[in-house]
């Protein structure tokens, strides 16, 4: 099946980039900064709202609220001034990221949850540090400290919640995950490829693609069709009143 467009809705998205081959590409404390305060200009030029990051050595997790159906640009923008500061600080030419990130678009409340913690316990599941605030790239960092986040995080998920409430806080973030939770996190979230272009949901126009289809055979075909066109899994389930694993199984079948 060909690279497809990515139809982006606002809403919940946790992204996940690595470096070409698994390579390092946060060497030192000063490359880690600097994509901290990038990523925090970012967020501002794209009006994106940053609720939890987590940067590991070769790669790293983010969970943003997407307001504008820009998510491309602001992932094309963000890795690629990055490459740049990172390939002229080490002499190198080439790719620095593997491929094109994934992003995955929430669309259940209640493992949005889930996935805050999954991300800020990164760090734990490497046993890189012993508690999660020991860790100073993931945002947690500053949510267990009593003095001012960073402006990219104060609109955060978190924050709005629970203010400076510490104690609450760490109840949060230090509940277990366990693997079913992990697996309905995947069935609750649309695994998509990055974006090639940008484009808005027409829900008229998918809503008038699939009237008058009345048997099933020719409903899955044209379930295909729209996936090929760049309609996410759970937008097409939700037009057409399906559920969404359904909808994943007769795109997996057709391929």
């Amino acid at each position: 099946m060909a690279r497809r467009p990515r139809i982006e809705i606002s809403g919940y998205y946790h992204i996940v980039n690595r470096g070409v081959e698994r390579r390092v590409v946060f060497y030192d404390k000063d490359d880690f900064e600097y994509f901290l305060s990038l990523l925090s200009d970012c967020c501002e030029k794209f009006n994106i709202t940053l609720h939890n990051y987590c940067l590991m050595n070769n790669h790293y997790h983010l969970l943003i609220e997407v307001k504008e159906g820009n998510l491309s640009k602001f992932m094309r923008y963000l890795n690629s001034i990055y490459a740049i500061y990172f390939n002229k600080k080490y002499k190198r030419s080439g790719h620095l990221w593997q491929g094109r990130f994934k992003s995955w678009y929430v669309a259940n409340e209640a493992y949005l949850y889930i996935l805050m913690r999954y991300i800020e316990q990164n760090p734990l599941k490497a046993k890189i540090v012993e508690k999660i605030e020991y860790y100073p790239y993931s945002s947690s960092y500053y949510f267990y400290k009593e003095e001012k986040v960073p402006v990219c995080l104060q609109n955060s998920w978190i924050i709005k919640t629970y203010g400076k409430n510490i104690k609450e806080i760490k109840d949060f973030f230090t509940l277990e995950i366990d693997s079913a939770d992990l697996k309905e996190l995947i069935k609750a979230s649309s695994l998509v490829d990055a974006p090639d272009i940008d484009k808005k949901v027409n829900r008229g126009k998918l809503i008038k693609f699939f009237d008058g289809i009345k048997d099933k055979q020719t409903r899955n075909k044209y379930i295909v069709k729209a996936y090929e066109q760049g309609y996410s899994q759970y937008i097409i389930a939700k037009i057409i009143g399906i559920s969404q694993p359904a909808v994943n199984k007769i795109i997996k079948r057709s391929s």
